[in-house]
């Protein structure tokens, strides 16, 4: 692995491989691997997390890091295109972690350049980072990746992160539970490729405590307002589905509850001292994957350079 496009591009092997480096980073957070290499941070569209874990993922590696949180202040806002604005970057660093609001932005990006690519994000598409950290997430709660029930709840049309969930669980005999209005479904491509890859998965309107009950991992996701161009459809939607602590009462005792953040009003915040609560965990696994996710497409070996 150089680049990291999309979570399919990576084997089973490979997925394991990351979680256990994730593992070691989390035991051993700072090494100097990355001495003398720049990293550059090009994020096209809004990031907190995303942008802060990589950045600091780096710092812990002894990177150095160049960037733009803001692409209003850089020359595309002249009109330069993605494809000089990627040439020009690779002249100045090892690696390259983008997010942008166009679909297949990452993938075009890695045939205009031989400097690896880290896909922080494109688009409604592919979040694969994101992934590494919620299956890390997974794997810490629950003991194993295979034969769990994972429930997704929300904005699944535009939920980028539960698509690229929904792609790495294929290699573990997951059931699905997608919970969604009409407007927000799980698109039938993903839920083709749950048929072709024989995934179990029912689809439901309810956000019910009958489903919640049969849960090991209950995804909950925002409605994200930046994805509509119609803000009554947006006001129409944003608050259908709601988790509150009452409705955790009888869930299963290894449950947890995940989101990639941020959320609006989508859990409450008296969810936030229940034990099965663990959105702000999974935040901070996103620094130990992406430590991982950097040193594998740098073809650092960790372990090796550390004996």
């Amino acid at each position: 692995m150089s680049n990291l496009v999309s979570i399919d591009d990576i084997s089973r092997e490979e997925i394991l491989d990351l979680i256990e480096r994730a593992r070691y980073f989390e035991e051993h957070p700072n090494h100097k691997v990355l001495d003398g290499k720049v990293v550059a941070t090009l994020f096209f569209e809004p990031s907190t997390r995303t942008r802060l874990s990589f950045e600091t993922a780096v710092n812990r590696l002894g990177g150095r890091v160049i960037g733009f949180s803001d692409a209003g202040t850089t020359s595309t806002s002249k009109g330069e295109t993605l494809k000089d604005t990627i040439k020009m970057v690779s002249n100045y660093v090892d690696l390259i972690i983008m997010r942008h609001y166009l679909e297949g932005a990452a993938r075009y990006a890695t045939e205009v350049t031989d400097t690896p690519i880290i896909n922080a994000g494109d688009g409604a598409n592919q979040h694969p980072s994101q992934t590494m950290l919620d299956l890390y997430s997974i794997s810490k709660t629950q003991g194993k990746l295979n034969d769990l029930t994972i429930t997704m709840v929300g904005d699944l049309k535009y939920g980028r992160t539960v698509h690229s969930l929904l792609m790495a669980m294929r290699y573990f005999n997951p059931t699905f539970n997608f919970v969604a209005c009409d407007e927000l479904r799980m698109p039938k491509e993903y839920k083709d490729f749950c048929d072709a890859n024989g995934i179990k998965y029912t689809e439901h309107t309810e956000f019910s405590e009958e489903v919640i009950n049969q849960t090991d991992i209950l995804y909950m996701t925002r409605v994200q307002r930046e994805r509509f161009t119609d803000i009554m459809e947006y006001e129409k939607v944003k608050n259908l589905y709601t988790l509150h602590n009452d409705m955790l009462a009888n869930s299963k005792p290894n449950l947890r509850v995940l989101h990639p953040l941020p959320r609006v009003n989508e859990i409450d915040r008296d969810v936030d001292d229940n034990p099965k609560a663990y959105y702000f965990d999974q935040a901070r696994n996103g620094l130990f994957a992406r430590q991982a996710i950097i040193c594998k497409a740098l073809g650092i070996d960790i372990y090796k350079e550390n004996n």
